[in-house]
C-alpha cells in the first residue's frame, strides 16, 4: 500500500467523534474536581481555524463556575482530558481520553487577569509556561493516554502571585499535512498563583494571532515513509514562543520529569545550522544560515532549516 493511502486511511478512520475536552485540574496530586474552575463546552469538536475569534478558550462555554484554583508556584499541575464531558462516551470507549491516532503536543499558557472567576477571554496577553511535543518516540498525547487522561507540567517557580487564566491546548496532527488540517483542542482554567515570584511573563502573544496556519509545527507531515506517526526521526517544532524560564534553572517551563520536553536546538555545524534546526526568530542569537536546505520563517519567534 502506498504511503498516501496509508495516511488517508488513518485520517478517515479517526476523523469522526474521536475528540477530547480538558475538564479537570490537579495540584500536587490533588484532584480539584470535575469542571471545578474549568470553562468547558459540551462539544468535544476541535477548532481548525487559527484565526477563530474563540481561539483563546474555545466557544459555547456552557460549563463555568466561580471556582478559582489555588496553585503554588513550583507545583506539579495536572490537566485531565476526556472524550466527552465526564470522560468516556460509553463503556469501553476506545477514543477515551482521545483516539490514539491523534498524535501531537500539549501546551500551557497563562494570561494575567484581575479576577479569574469573571475575566473575559478576549484581548488577553498570554505567555507559555510549559509544553511537550515529540520526545524519545512518544508524543505528549501518547503520554496523556497512558496516564489515563492526565498530563502534567511544573508551574514555573518565578511566576508572580495573582489571578490568571490557564490555557491548556492539545494539537492533533494526524491530518496536518494540509493547511487547516491540524485540530486544536483548548479550554481555560481559572487559577490563582501563590508564592513569592515576580515574573509576569515574557514573549507575550495573543489568541488568535499567535499561530499561522502554515507554521512548521501546525502544517506538518508527522508520518514517515511507512506511515508511522513519529516523523521518521525528524525533529518536531512545537508552535508558539519558548516557555518561561526562571533564573537559576528553578522550575521553569517543564513538563513532568517523566515526560521531558524535547530539545529544540540541535547541534550547530560550523558552516551553518543543521537540517531542522533553528535559524531565526526575534530572540535568536544562533546561526542564521543553513548547512543544507533553506531557512524557512514559521513565525516571528521561529525559523527553521528545511530541505530545499
Amino acid at each position: 500500500m502506498k504511503v498516501s493511502s496509508l495516511l488517508s486511511t488513518a485520517v478517515l478512520a479517526t476523523s469522526v467523534s474521536a475528540h477530547t475536552i480538558f475538564q479537570k485540574v490537579s495540584v500536587n496530586g490533588a484532584d480539584q474536581g470535575q469542571l471545578k474552575g474549568v470553562r468547558a463546552p459540551d462539544s468535544d469538536y476541535p477548532i481548525q481555524n487559527v484565526n477563530d475569534a474563540s481561539f483563546a478558550c474555545n466557544k459555547d462555554l456552557r460549563h463555568k463556575d466561580s471556582t478559582v484554583i489555588s496553585i503554588p508556584a513550583g507545583a506539579k499541575v495536572g490537566s485531565w482530558w476526556g472524550h466527552v464531558i465526564g470522560g468516556a462516551q460509553s463503556a469501553g470507549d476506545p477514543d477515551h481520553p482521545i483516539a490514539k491516532s491523534h498524535k501531537g503536543p500539549i501546551i500551557y499558557y497563562l494570561a494575567k487577569v484581575s479576577d479569574a472567576a469573571s475575566a473575559g477571554t478576549t484581548g488577553l496577553q498570554w505567555f507559555k509556561v510549559a509544553h511537550e511535543g515529540l520526545s524519545n518516540g512518544k508524543w505528549a498525547v501518547d503520554n496523556m493516554i497512558s496516564n489515563g487522561g492526565w498530563h502534567y507540567f511544573t508551574m514555573p517557580s518565578c511566576v508572580a502571585p495573582g489571578d490568571y487564566l490557564m490555557r491548556a491546548e492539545l494539537i492533533a496532527l494526524h491530518g496536518a499535512q494540509t493547511s487547516g488540517g491540524a485540530q486544536f483542542y483548548m479550554e481555560c482554567a481559572q487559577i490563582r498563583v501563590t508564592g513569592s515570584g515576580t515574573n509576569t511573563g515574557s514573549n507575550l502573544v495573543s489568541f488568535p494571532g499567535a499561530y499561522r496556519a502554515n507554521d512548521l509545527g501546525i502544517q506538518v507531515n508527522i508520518y514517515d515513509n511507512t506511515g508511522s506517526p513519529y516523523m521518521g526521526g525528524k525533529q518536531y517544532q512545537i508552535p508558539g514562543p519558548a516557555p518561561l524560564t526562571c533564573s537559576g534553572g528553578n522550575g521553569g517551563g517543564s513538563t513532568d520529569t517523566t515526560n521531558p520536553a524535547p530539545v529544540t536546538n540541535p547541534p550547530v555545524d560550523q558552516a551553518g545550522q543543521t537540517l531542522w534546526g533553528q535559524c531565526g526568530g526575534l530572540t535568536w542569537t544562533g546561526p542564521t544560515t543553513c548547512a543544507s536546505g533553506t531557512c524557512k520563517v514559521s513565525s516571528e519567534h521561529y525559523s527553521q532549516c528545511v530541505p530545499s
